[in-house]
Parts: structure tokens; C-alpha cells; sequence
């Protein structure tokens, strides 16, 4: 699947001054230090590069919602675990524009790494200000602009989508390997492709079933979306937290599945669990019960998929070329109703003539949680949430469009 942008393999970048956009937006833990530093490994591909190029990189970045000047999220702890990685000192600047970054940039060695202050202390990076843009690009003296932060290029803000009138903007590897892989898997998978969607809300996804209805070859359906397919079924939910109001947009889905299977065959495309593990709260001890899927009782809160669907979709999962993963199955932040998920990631781990590839947020922060491996265990998994299902739902993205076309 060729990439249609430029890349830093197609420009000449070799000593040249480059602003690199990566996604340093890290989960914390209570004390402020980093919890998993997957993205800033999977950053170092194009950083390395760019430093075996004799650049000098000034990297910029934004970290939580901030609002306003917030000192737990700096990005100095960033820049020194970075440091940690590459074995070499990482310069920071505690500012984002001005004449501090003009000058630290200046003084830094032609080969050498910057990292910049949180994008997000500056209300005009979110607001995609041209001006805030504008002196990114002059403060920094950069040449070129590389884009590799795949989990923010669906937004249009300052530093994804303004930048690029100020300076020409180019895909880092990390980008240019998380669209191929993406895009390759919905538009020439191999076959059998199987897409298992999880996760709390149907209204999320939306756009991405319809996707999968047209591509894939088995849809499995799983977390709280299981809760609203099951309810729109008529099935009596408990507790169980579902969406109550998606019936027109499921009335949809199993038109578009009718037309493509035929109605005898929709439920053995788009599968549902047939039993659930529940519980009566959310507390981390809460023990798992197993019920078929009509049998829930009022007070009961369906938490995961029950053991007979967990061996059905290993099953099925077994059975493929390529998994497309996005949404945990069950309420997987407790022990208990994280089996489904468990079971899952444990199937595609262990069959490496899986292609399987992990959607980005919560199924992407149990996996490199659930894995030893920190992720190699899977063939990709992805950096981007909100970037990846509108990758998979075929949409555009503006931080990518704004990239100077390939030749």
C-alpha cells in the first residue's frame, strides 16, 4: 500500500534544522511520572533517522488538557526518558515560541535533539491559530516540518494542519507505517479478515461498522456495544450500562449486513456473546459470574463476555488472516471481567501467521499492559485512537492531507 505523502526517505533533510511533531501524550500515574511510554518509544524510528541525517531536532508536543500553564504536565520528564532511549542528552526549553527557543536552538550542536514546552499550554494550538503557527515555524529556524504524531493528525490544530503554510511538511516513519498498515488491512487484507469491536459506545464506532460491513468477513461484538446490540434484541440488560437511543442507527447495520449476507446468515456474521460474566458493582473484587445472555436478572451488570462466547471468538479469531482489534471486550480495568480480553490478545500473540493489528486507546493500553512483549507480540499496534477508526472508517485527516504530496 504506497504512501501518498512525502516522507523524511524523500526529501533532503541531511543537516538541515527539522520541527517534529510527535505524540508525546502519555497516561500518568497519581504522582505525575509516566505510567507507559509506549509513543515515545515508537517515536525513536524517525528521531533516529533524522539525527543519522545530521539534523538538528526540535520536537513539539502536547501532553493532557492543560489549561493554561500546569506544571504535571511539562514535558521535561518527557524529553528525559527520551534521553534515556536514544543514550545521548535531549535538550528542553520551557517555552514553545519566543526568543528562549529561538536562542536554546541556536545553540544547540547541528546534530542534537530539542524538545519544547507543552503545545497545549498555548490556547492557539487547539484553535489552529495561523500566527501561533507562523512563529513555530520562524522561532525554531526549522527547514522542514515532519509530521509523525499519527494520534493527533485527525485534528486540525496549529501544529498538524497551520504549520504546514509556513513550512513544507513530510510523514515521519511512525505515520507513514501506521497508514499503510491501516489502510492496507481495510482495502487488500488477507482473508478471512475478522473485526472485533469493543469498547462503551456504538455512536463512537458508528462509521467504522459500516466499514467493517463492507470489508470484513466476520464482525464480533463486544464490551457495553455488546450491551446495546443485545438490548436492541430485546434482551433484558439489568444494570448493564447501554446505549438506549442508537435503535435507528442498529436498524441500519443489520440492513447493511442483510444485504450483504442475507438474512439467514446475519447472525453468524455479526457476532454477539450468548453469555455474559456479571457482577453487581464495579468494585476491583467484584466476583465474576457467568449467565447466558437471557438470563440476567434487574440488579445484574454484564461486565465481559461469558466463557462459551470468550472460546467462540478465540475460535474465530483462530481461524484468520487478519485481525482488526478495537475496543476491549469487557470492563477489562478489573482482573475478573478482563478474561475476554485476556483471551483474545493470548490468540493472536501466539499465532504469529495472524495479522493483527490493535486500534489505539483503551484496547491499545491493555494490550502493552497485558504483554511482556510491550507490544511485539502483535503485528501493529497502533499509537492513535481517535486517528485510527477514522482511518478505518475511510475519512480524511487533516494532519495528513496537509503533507506535501508524494511525486
Amino acid at each position: 500500500m504506497k504512501f501518498f505523502k512525502q516522507t523524511i526517505n524523500t526529501v533532503p533533510l541531511q543537516g538541515q534544522t527539522v520541527l517534529l511533531r510527535a505524540d508525546y501524550n502519555v497516561p500518568l500515574k497519581k504522582d505525575g511520572s509516566i505510567d507507559d511510554d509506549f509513543r515515545i518509544r515508537a517515536s525513536l524510528p524517525t528521531v533516529k533517522k533524522l539525527l543519522a541525517d545530521g539534523c538538528k531536532v526540535v520536537i513539539i508536543s502536547h501532553l493532557g488538557r492543560p489549561e493554561g500553564r500546569y506544571p504535571k504536565l511539562s514535558l521535561e520528564p518527557i524529553a528525559q526518558r527520551l534521553a534515556e532511549y536514544l543514550g545521548e542528552s535531549v535538550r528542553f526549553v520551557d517555552q514553545t515560541i519566543g526568543d528562549k527557543v529561538k536562542m536554546a536552538i541556536k545553540r544547540a550542536p547541528k546534530r542534537s535533539v530539542i524538545v519544547l514546552e507543552n503545545l497545549r499550554y498555548y490556547p492557539e494550538e487547539e484553535a489552529n491559530d495561523s500566527h501561533f503557527a507562523q512563529k513555530l515555524a520562524e522561532n525554531t529556524g526549522a527547514r522542514y516540518f515532519v509530521q509523525d504524531g499519527f494520534g493527533v493528525v485527525h485534528r486540525a490544530h496549529a501544529s498538524t494542519a497551520a504549520i504546514t503554510d509556513y513550512l513544507p511538511g513530510v510523514a515521519g516513519l511512525l505515520l507513514e507505517r501506521e497508514y499503510t498498515t491501516i489502510t492496507k488491512a481495510m482495502k487488500a487484507p488477507k482473508r478471512p479478515l475478522v473485526a472485533v469491536m469493543g469498547g462503551a459506545k456504538v455512536s463512537d464506532k458508528i462509521d467504522v461498522i459500516t466499514e467493517f460491513i463492507s470489508v470484513a468477513d466476520t464482525i464480533i461484538i463486544g464490551g457495553a456495544m455488546a450491551n446495546t446490540f443485545l438490548a436492541y434484541k430485546g434482551y433484558a440488560m439489568g444494570k448493564s450500562k447501554f446505549d438506549t437511543d442508537e435503535n435507528a442507527t442498529l436498524d441500519q447495520i443489520y440492513a447493511a449486513a442483510r444485504d450483504k449476507v442475507g438474512a439467514d446468515n446475519v447472525d453468524k456474521f455479526i457476532i454477539l456473546p450468548t453469555d455474559l460474566a456479571i457482577g453487581h458493582s464495579l468494585d476491583s473484587h467484584e466476583q465474576r459470574i457467568n449467565k447466558a445472555a437471557d438470563q440476567l436478572a434487574a440488579d445484574d451488570i454484564a461486565l465481559d463476555i461469558g466463557d462459551k462466547s470468550i472460546e467462540k471468538v478465540v475460535e474465530i479469531a483462530a481461524g484468520a488472516e487478519t485481525v482488526v482489534w478495537n475496543g476491549t471486550l469487557g470492563y477489562a480495568e478489573v482482573p475478573n471481567f478482563a478474561h475476554g480480553s485476556a483471551r483474545l490478545a493470548l490468540a493472536l500473540a501466539t499465532n504469529p501467521g495472524i495479522t493483527s493489528i490493535i486500534g489505539g486507546g483503551d484496547t491499545a493500553d491493555f494490550v502493552l499492559n497485558w504483554d511482556a512483549r510491550k507490544g511485539d507480540s502483535f503485528t501493529h499496534v497502533s499509537t492513535g485512537g481517535g486517528a485510527s477508526l477514522e482511518l478505518m472508517a475511510g475519512e480524511k485527516l487533516p494532519g495528513i492531507e496537509s503533507l506535501l504530496d508524494a511525486r
